[in-house]
């Protein structure tokens, strides 16, 4: 059991008149104390918890711990007063000595009562400050020696003036808290000793024991007084602000009242003209569009039962605009809207010949589909596509013309820079201001079910702590699961399966695999010279001229213009760097058209730098001619393919070897199996296995701002080490690609047509491949096959004989005197001299 104080820490004489049936005078009986000992005295204590009792104060006390009892019926049966001492850990249970605190309160104790609860009540009126000296007895109950402490009576001027601000502050304090009756302030005032005030004040006002302890040990009444004040100016500024939030909430409901009041005034007139209630009549508006949309069977359900809700609720309640957006979403969402599918196949091939030059595999996919739609409609699911090639190649724009050749609708989303899930999966309705995920916003603008839905980007979806954005897709791209997609802002299925899915990307690389496999991959790749000449004849030249405002005989770009732009003004596997260049043209010749200037109507290949500046870029050889230590490689880029020449140089060391270029893991260990496959063969190339001991070896990738990786390039640096230790030049129109192992063989690599584009942009003749690449060789136009002289290997041998130049074998001269001179040379070439 603990011993509690009651709320009230003060009583007035009437409530202690109240407290029992006989009057205070019966209470409280007469101390018998030794008239020797007056300042040091032994008595029973009493420990209690959670309060201090402060001098002058009454307070009742409930008691139930067996020692407490015996301690009262001590005092009692002997007349004594009673030492009242806080403890300072209020959850112990059997206090020892050390735990309470050394300053107590002397307490006259009254008639004791019994509780219900089996505690026992007794009414204790404090009278002077008390400090422990030592414990006399610890059983039965405690008794202590104490030293009992007086106030001091006098009163100076700054005692006066602490006592006046601490009335002014009480005050305040009773004003604002309405817990505190208002008589305890008038008690106050006629309360003359400033220790007595000071005990009064802090016995009334909220405060943890710790505070009251602090002030019951002050025994200075103005350091009291002092400390008081303080704290009576905290809570008055806590009171303050509690009471500024309670006007303000006051005044909210007030209002709240108020505009209740006025609706209803406003319902009562409404009704009397006739008008009815206007929630009511936006209820029936929506059940009446709910009923006409012919919703899906538990769509109907759940858009019934949250329009039975709408009904219920008061129109001022939050609630009310998130159930009637929930609707609004209902009714516009397409559920049964069909777009007729145009599955004329021929109209559809000239449609996208029309637009499109080239992307033979892409039409011819569209069109089998067409074909399939037309002869079993219901028994086809819609593919999901992906387009993957290089910038510029015309992915998007093909999925425009699909849709215009079905006759679907057209709508697309980028996905590039989402890394939130509920981006495609809707935020849940308890969130303020949810919205439904980019596939259900879409589909609502698209009006219908069976639109050609692109999604642009795929493989730009990054992912964070909220989610994986590509792993909610797997649902919408699922043609087994898609038919009943899950958004969480709805809460109900909804069908994608008539949708045409369209995917566009740049690499495969960052796709998971999971919604890679869900997916119909058809890459595009660059196109060749031939083709974009043909694309900037067909598509480019007249878009400009339109747009541009400029009729075909005020500017005509020529077929060698055209190539000059793309070999020396681009460098992409795409056309759009070349549509911008044309622009760039059509703005200088409407310029001087607008402004009546005389001009060239026709664009040459010499007057190209009149408009667009100096070439930036060579178009030609990787090297101009043939170096010691540099071969060419082709690596694969998102713009579909470039050159890689690699650098080789060797240096007076101790067989280290340095890498530079921003070169991945992968890349780093191909160079070191390309090292090791030199060193294997030192003796067959006819190198002094002593140079790798004493030479440090520098790999260089050039453009070292760019990373790259991957085992593609293990022939070229093998190539380029050999060509250094063995000093035979690399032929400069020959370029390789190929992954080497530690015994030679050459495996096969990956993205072929994309870098054998880039080797017959960059003007090579000899390509060199793995033998077991040949399977791919098919995708590569035909143009470049003839164009380009492959030759397919198995080992590293084959691409030593088709890369390097032989030795260069000096003749042997009779005179003496030549003969030294080219030993000197030979030797000179040895030591790096010559």
């Amino acid at each position: 059991m603990l011993n509690r104080s009651l709320t009230q820490n003060w009583l007035s004489p009437s409530a202690i008149t109240d407290f029992g049936t006989q009057a205070p005078s019966d209470w409280f009986r007469p101390v018998q104390r030794p008239r020797s000992m007056s300042d040091i005295i032994e008595a029973p204590l009493l420990p209690v918890r959670d309060t201090v009792l402060f001098p002058h104060m009454v307070s009742p006390l409930f008691v139930g711990r067996d020692r407490s009892v015996k301690a009262i019926e001590a005092a009692q049966l002997n007349h004594e007063s009673m030492i009242v001492v806080a403890q300072r850990d209020p959850e112990n249970e059997d206090p020892q000595p050390e735990d309470f605190y050394r300053m107590g309160t002397e307490v006259l104790i009254g008639r004791a009562l019994r509780m219900p609860d089996g505690t026992t009540s007794v009414l204790a009126q404090g009278q002077r400050r008390a400090e422990i000296l030592d414990f006399a007895q610890t059983e039965p109950y405690y008794r202590v020696r104490v030293r009992l402490i007086d106030d001091p009576l006098a009163k100076p001027a700054s005692t006066e003036a602490l006592m006046r601000a601490v009335l002014a502050l009480f005050e305040k304090v009773i004003q604002f808290n309405r817990a505190l009756p208002e008589d305890a302030y008038v008690y106050a005032m006629n309360v003359a000793e400033p220790g007595w005030l000071a005990d009064l004040v802090a016995s009334t006002i909220e405060m943890d024991v710790f505070t009251r302890q602090e002030l019951l040990e002050l025994l200075d009444p103005n350091s009291r007084l002092q400390r008081l004040s303080i704290l009576l100016a905290k809570e008055l500024d806590v009171l303050e602000l509690e009471d500024q939030i309670h006007n303000r909430v006051q005044r909210e409901v007030d209002r709240g009242q108020r505009e209740f009041y006025l609706r209803e005034q406003m319902k009562a007139i409404q009704t009397e003209l006739g008008e009815g209630d206007p929630v009511a009549r936006d209820i029936a508006e929506l059940r009446e569009k709910l009923t006409a949309k012919d919703l899906p069977q538990e769509v109907q359900a759940k858009a019934d039962k949250e329009l039975e809700r709408l009904g219920q609720m008061p129109p001022q309640s939050p609630e009310t605009g998130i159930i009637r957006t929930y609707l609004d979403w209902l009714i516009d969402l397409p559920w049964n809207e069909l777009s007729p599918d145009n599955l004329d196949v021929t109209h559809a091939a000239q449609v996208l010949d029309a637009q499109h030059y080239g992307l033979p595999k892409a039409k011819e996919r569209i069109l089998e589909y067409i074909a399939v739609r037309k002869l079993a409609a219901n028994e086809m699911r819609s593919p999901i596509l992906c387009f993957v090639g290089p910038p510029g190649t015309g992915k998007t724009s093909l999925g425009k013309s699909i849709a215009a050749a079905l006759g679907r609708k057209f709508v697309r989303v980028s996905l590039g820079g989402i890394r939130d899930e509920a981006e495609i999966r809707g935020h849940r309705r308890t969130y303020i201001g949810a919205m439904p995920g980019r596939v259900i916003q879409t589909m609502r603008r698209a009006e219908t079910v069976n639109p050609l839905f692109m999604l642009d980007e795929i493989d730009k979806i990054g992912n964070d702590f909220r989610g994986d954005p590509s792993a909610a897709l797997l649902e919408a791209l699922d043609p087994e699961q898609n038919n009943a997609f899950s958004d969480h802002y709805l809460e109900v299925p909804y069908d994608l399966s008539k949708v045409l899915f369209v995917t566009t990307a740049n690499t495969l690389e960052p796709i998971p695999p999971a919604l890679r496999d869900r997916m119909e991959v058809i890459e595009f790749s660059g196109y060749i010279e031939e083709e974009k000449v043909a694309i900037a004849n067909q598509f480019l030249i007249p878009k400009q001229l339109k747009e541009h405002g400029l009729k075909p005989d005020q500017l005509h770009i020529g077929d060698a213009a055209l190539r000059g732009i793309i070999r020396e003004y681009t460098f992409e596997a795409g056309v759009r760097n070349l549509d911008r260049e044309l622009a760039n043209i059509a703005r200088k010749t409407a310029r001087k058209v607008a402004e009546n200037q005389r001009y060239a109507r026709a664009v040459t290949a010499a007057t190209l730098d009149k408009y667009l500046g100096p070439p930036r870029y060579t178009f030609g050889l990787a090297e101009e001619q043939d170096e010691i230590g540099i071969a060419t490689g082709v690596a694969y880029t998102e713009a579909g393919g470039d050159i890689l020449p690699i650098e080789v140089t060797l240096l007076d060391g101790k067989g280290n070897l340095m890498l530079t270029g921003q070169l991945g893991e992968v890349m780093q260990e191909s160079i070191q199996a390309a090292l090791s496959y030199t060193r294997s063969r030192a003796k067959q190339f006819k190198i002094n296995l002593d140079n790798f001991e004493k030479t440090d070896i520098h790999v260089h990738v050039p453009e070292g701002g760019i990373p790259k990786d991957g085992p593609s390039a293990g022939i070229t640096v093998a190539t380029a080490l050999i060509s250094a230790f063995t000093q035979r030049p690399v032929r400069r129109e020959v370029g390789m690609t190929g992954e080497i192992t530690l015994r030679g063989r050459v495996l096969p690599i990956g993205g072929l047509k994309e870098k054998v584009m880039a080797a017959h942009r960059a003007g090579l003749k000899t390509m060199i491949i793995p033998k077991k690449n040949q399977r791919d060789m098919v995708e590569i136009p035909k143009k470049v096959l003839s164009d380009l002289n492959f030759v397919l290997v198995d080992h590293m041998d084959e691409v030593i004989e088709h890369a390097l130049r032989p030795v260069v074998k000096r003749k042997r001269r009779t005179s003496k005197k030549p003969v030294a001179r080219i030993k000197k040379q030979v030797a000179g070439s040895k030591t790096g001299k010559l």
